[in-house]
């Protein structure tokens, strides 16, 4: 039962560092463009790309833990 908590724990970490990643990359772009507002296109671009990446790792560790609660427990 310990392992299983600690399991979903550790994919609850996987959402809590996406989420921070995706606030960094956004205020890095926003200075960014800030600084450059005609590179605003292809830097917007970027981050909408990290952005999803970022995203799709944080649904895989919730999908991941939701799986080790209610099928290992």
């Amino acid at each position: 039962m310990s392992l299983t908590a600690i399991g979903a724990g550790l994919c609850a970490l996987a959402c809590i560092g996406a989420g921070l990643g995706i606030g960094i990359a956004t205020s890095h772009a926003v200075d960014a463009i800030a600084r450059q507002p005609e590179a605003s296109q292809k830097i917007m671009t970027n981050l909408l790309l990290g952005a999803a990446l970022a995203e799709a790792t944080a649904i895989y560790g919730f999908v991941l833990g939701i799986l080790i609660i209610f099928f290992l427990a």
